[in-house]
């Protein structure tokens, strides 16, 4: 039987044997096998003690959330005990990959009058790193504009002294230490990069040896805060103070450096950056392009409701990308009473594949499975929390009926495709049959993980574009970016999609709620890139540091130049909701593809409108 306290994902994992979860895209992130341990996330209250006292290891983070590393055979006494509300395992999270100033009227309030630029703000970006001796990210004087940065994957040799007064003799050991509160990587103050840049091109890597091997969290802060000293290129804050926070996966397994961010790495990345906003008194904006679509979407997962408790403290902004499902075939949404057919194409060279279905608990469906060769199964609905396999041709499907959560009011029906010997899982049209057995609403929701986490030509034959947004940039408190096109001032197809006062039937939906809470330019945005040049870029990621920037001159307009102490949180939402533009081809405000239009800094801005 399920437990009630472990998300179903989390149950499936722990009733799956660890050589089936290995073939699998995402039953195993979280798992050690080194170390046969579980790294999970919790929602507590009280005292964790007791669990210290069994050598598990605790990372307690902000609002009531933990980090833990168990062993595995210790999972059921970390839900057993009373102080443990919640549990969930990580997931992986991916990147959703024009001057945009003049096209979200950043120039009435940077050229002139009030003459915003971000000092006095604190923009954290947590990517894949940032080339930290480019020029886009110095001070007129030449120094840095990174106030820290924290590598996770960089390890300091524990033999060697972890203070930052080590002998210049010791060459590069001397530079950075594990952050204050956790327990890897690397952190690099100010000064330590302003030494490093003094020092010849060659030498700075071996004494600061963080590198954005993708190049992809340097596009983002420079598009959200970068600034050349020519002024050829300018970032949307281009006088913030950066803290960068490279995601991955801590120690030296393979992959580390290039691998996708896990939940843990992002929930430690968030907390890293609010604590030094506190230290250092300053207004904080935090960027998250990345994102993930397991889960109901409906703002229950403990990653969204980790955020939504975030930006209640201090003085303190998230915007995160919707993601770039919108036409990427990955979601399907219905009604048994209209659409009981359901045509999944799988590409070749397919390892793995997983389904999801999302849907009232009050409904109770017939569920049948047929594979391309014409293999047909129904699967067994009566198991209550179960999980039961079953082979169809050359693939294994998981599968894993889950029940609604003390967190969660969906019910959710799990299927994950394995080769049965090897290989890759069988190619063709896949078709799931649904059939009412008693329905009050009928509805479901079908989602397959994002693009980058599968073929092509993998997708659903009449995919849904609405709800394609991508966790977590679900969770209600955060300012949820999508992306238009800022030649022809038309809302970009791959930018995800959600709800404006939303009639879904299932999960946490608020009276008014609506997302994306708003748009920016995302296509062919000019970045830097790791070398030194400016290339441009597409996708909600590039969009998304283009708001966080904007976000940064409300606040200092507000916070730092004394208009307005309590321009944060849920008041930046609505002034720069209330800024937006409309956009060629959109009628009606707001709606689930640009939510209520287009950014515009000037309008966002009290008594600075302007008629652009």
């Amino acid at each position: 039987m399920m437990d009630q306290k472990l998300e179903n994902i989390l149950n499936l994992a722990l009733e799956t044997p660890e050589e089936e979860r290995e073939q699998t895209e995402s039953l195993n992130v979280g798992y050690s096998a080194e170390t046969r341990s579980w790294e999970l996330i919790v929602k507590y209250h009280g005292s964790l003690d007791r669990l210290r006292e069994q050598n598990i290891v605790v990372e307690e983070l902000i609002a009531g959330y933990a980090i833990l590393t168990v062993p595995e055979a210790l999972v059921d006494t970390v839900s057993d005990i009373p102080e443990i509300e919640y549990v969930e395992k990580p997931k992986r999270f991916y990147y959703g990959q024009t001057d945009p100033a003049g096209t979200s009227c950043f120039p009435p309030v940077t050229m002139r009058t009030p003459f915003l630029n971000g000092r006095g703000v604190l923009l954290a970006v947590l990517d894949s790193g940032i080339t930290w001796d480019q020029e886009v990210f110095r001070k007129a004087d030449g120094s840095t504009r990174i106030r820290y940065l924290w590598d996770q994957t960089v390890l300091r040799d524990r033999t060697l002294p972890q203070d930052r007064t080590v002998p210049e003799k010791t060459g590069n050991v001397g530079y950075g230490k594990k952050p204050d509160g956790f327990a890897f990587g690397t952190e690099y103050t100010a000064e330590e990069i302003n030494a490093a840049l003094q020092m010849p091109a060659l030498d700075r890597y071996r004494r600061i040896p963080s590198r954005d091997l993708s190049g992809h969290g340097t596009a983002v802060a420079g598009i959200a805060a970068g600034k050349s000293a020519s002024g050829l290129y300018t970032g949307a804050a281009p006088e913030a103070e950066l803290i960068v926070v490279k995601l991955g996966l801590p120690g030296n397994s393979v992959g580390a450096e290039e691998g996708f961010p896990r939940t843990t790495e992002i929930l430690r990345g968030v907390t890293y950056a609010l604590r030094k906003a506190q230290q250092l008194n300053m207004p904080l904006v935090i960027n998250l392009s990345f994102g993930n679509s397991y889960g109901s979407h409906d703002g229950s997962s403990l990653l969204e409701r980790f955020l939504d408790n975030a930006s209640e403290i201090g003085k303190t902004v998230i915007c995160v990308g919707s993601g770039n499902e919108g036409a990427a075939r990955g979601h399907f949404a219905g009604n048994i009473a209209k659409d009981s057919r359901i045509e999944l194409a799988v590409g070749n060279y397919e390892k793995s594949l997983n389904i999801q279905l999302w849907k009232n608990y009050s409904d109770v469906f017939r569920i049948r499975l047929q594979s391309p060769g014409g293999e047909e199964a129904e699967l067994t609905t009566n198991i209550q929390g179960g999980k039961y396999t079953l082979r169809l041709e050359q693939t294994r499907i998981l599968v894993y009926l889950g029940e609604p959560l003390p967190y969660a009011v969906a019910q959710e029906i799990y299927l994950e495709m394995i080769p049965v010997t090897g290989g890759y899982i069988d190619a063709g049209i896949w078709t799931i049959r649904l059939e009412p057995v008693m329905t009050v609403t009928g509805q479901y929701y079908l989602y397959l993980p994002v693009g980058n986490g599968r073929g092509d030509s993998t997708g659903f034959y009449r995919s849904t574009p609405q709800m394609t947004l991508t966790v977590p940039s679900t969770a209600a408190k955060v300012i949820t970016v999508g992306a238009y096109d800022p030649v022809y001032d038309t809302y970009a197809d791959f930018s995800g999609r959600g709800y404006a006062d939303s009639t879904r039937t299932i999960g946490v939906t608020a009276a008014g709620l609506t997302k994306p809470d708003l748009v920016a330019p995302g296509v062919n945005i000019q970045a830097p890139d790791v070398y030194g040049s400016f290339l441009p870029v597409t996708g909600t990621s590039f969009a998304t540091p283009i708001v966080s920037g904007a976000a940064a001159l409300l606040m200092e307009w507000g916070i730092v130049q004394g208009n307005d102490p309590f321009l944060y949180g849920e008041k930046i939402k609505a002034y720069l909701r209330k800024g937006a533009r409309p956009l060629r081809g959109e009628k009606e405000y707001p709606n689930d593809r640009v939510g209520y239009g287009r950014l515009c800094v000037a309008d966002s801005l009290p008594q600075t409108g302007t008629t652009e």
